[in-house]
């Protein structure tokens, strides 16, 4: 079982830390190539770069799940049918949010709070990130769809690979093209089309059960999709509320460089966030697959695998932060002011993601056997709930130290409020099960 689950965990994992690295270097290009404003500028569009990935997973995650079961059930026909389905639907939603948000642009950076000098390379990168809508929604869909079809490997190639073109075209085009912003939009977008290109090989070479072909939308599937993959959908964008409330927050009470500072946390903290996402998403299959099953030991087997390896990773990620973030966060800027800063914030934010892993990974899981509606709770907890109300009073208090901190307070307040209703629930269903126990009267 383990073997198994190094299988489908790793690669994903592994794909998702290449895939932060290069926002990492594209974060160190722009600070370093273009300045401390378009940091803060690229920072302000993450929430449409999440929106986007949620999108992605909510139907990667809500088909995947359904392509998994069906084939946990012998069902081959039916998980090929639902994968048709929600790659149409996809498409047709990707190319007609890339129309809305190239047009709108301007206003769109304007309603997530860019104001001044911001406003203009906001806008910049922007439009020209959004006009690769079609296939970085695609690439990252594909790439769950293939890993529940077996091949977890070539997603991984893929993510890898468009990984790395991104890197050596944002060089390119920022230090020797001198397109400043727009050269690293233009580079992700590049680098995304080639992860769509290496998925296909899976699809022509027939290396699994999935195929394009013609069919027909059913609402009641479209809906399935949406219900199940929801969850991912909103745990994405409960980190895009966080990243917006921050933002807003720092606007309040700080400047633009420390607007920058937060940007700079923001790629750093990519990385731990997108590992645990990965291994969430890594485990999916295994998840689903036994559910289908009914192999509920082994689905128990696998949580229990997934939790520690998400502490592991966790502890390592702070470690190697809090030796040696100082000198990472060097890498983006050369401002001593905002290096200071940075690197506390880095160190207390840090602390947050030992309990955002448990939340993530509770709330995958719950997608992952069918149970959208616990998922949703946890992310409704997460975002709408605690943190608004975290970060109002901590940034009111404690003033930047607080917003770096509000992250740690709302996750342990969900985490806390998630146990004691779980608690609540299993003593409902041991008193339930002894009363129905106890023998009745002849």
């Amino acid at each position: 079982m383990l073997k198994k689950f190094i299988n489908y965990a790793v690669p994903s994992v592994f794909a998702m830390f290449i895939s932060s690295l290069y926002v990492i270097i594209d974060g160190i290009f722009v600070g370093q190539g273009v300045g401390n404003l378009a940091l803060a500028a690229v920072n302000l569009v993450v929430p449409v770069s999440i929106f986007f990935f949620g999108i992605a997973t909510m139907f990667a995650v809500g088909g995947g799940t359904l392509i998994s079961e069906s084939f946990g059930r012998k069902n081959i026909p039916k998980g090929i049918s639902i994968f048709r389905e929600a790659f149409i639907v996809l498409l047709i939603l990707s190319f007609f949010m890339s129309f809305i948000f190239v047009v709108f642009s301007k206003k769109i950076v304007l309603i997530l709070g860019a104001n001044g000098n911001i406003l203009e390379e906001a806008n910049i990168y922007l439009k020209y990130y959004v006009m690769f809508c079609i296939p970085n929604i695609l690439g990252i869909a594909l790439s769950s769809f293939i890993r529940n079809d077996g091949n977890p490997r070539l997603a991984m190639l893929a993510t890898v690979s468009g990984a790395f073109l991104n890197i050596a075209l944002d060089y390119i085009f920022i230090f020797i093209f001198k397109w400043g912003i727009k050269g690293a939009a233009i580079a992700t977008g590049l680098g995304q089309i080639l992860t769509v290109l290496i998925i296909m090989l899976h699809f022509l070479l027939k290396k699994g059960h999935l195929s394009f072909g013609k069919t027909k939308l059913h609402r009641e599937n479209i809906l399935r999709f949406i219900v199940l993959g929801f969850p991912s959908f909103f745990m994405e964008i409960t980190f895009s509320i966080m990243v917006f409330c921050m933002n807003l927050a720092i606007s309040k009470i700080g400047n633009e460089n420390q607007l920058a500072s937060f940007g700079i946390i923001n790629y750093l903290t990519t990385i731990i966030y997108m590992l645990l996402l990965g291994l969430s998403f890594g485990v999916q299959p295994l998840f689903s697959f036994n559910h289908g099953a009914k192999n509920y030991k082994n689905v128990s087997k696998f949580f229990k695998f997934t939790i520690i390896s998400s502490i592991i990773i966790n502890s390592i990620y702070f470690a190697v932060s809090y030796f040696y973030g100082y000198n990472i966060v060097g890498l983006f800027t050369k401002n001593r002011s905002i290096l200071n800063e940075t690197y506390i914030g880095l160190i207390l934010f840090n602390l947050s993601f030992f309990i955002i892993g448990i939340n993530v990974i509770q709330s995958g899981y719950y997608q992952a056997i069918n149970n959208p509606k616990n998922s949703n709770i946890i992310s409704f907890f997460r975002a709408l709930l605690f943190f608004p109300i975290t970060i109002s009073i901590a940034s009111y208090y404690w003033g930047l130290k607080g917003v770096w901190l509000s992250p740690l307070f709302s996750e342990t307040f969900c985490f806390i409020t998630w146990y004691l209703l779980l608690c609540k629930n299993w003593k409902s269903v041991l008193l339930n099960y002894c009363i129905k126990s106890i023998p009745k009267k002849q």
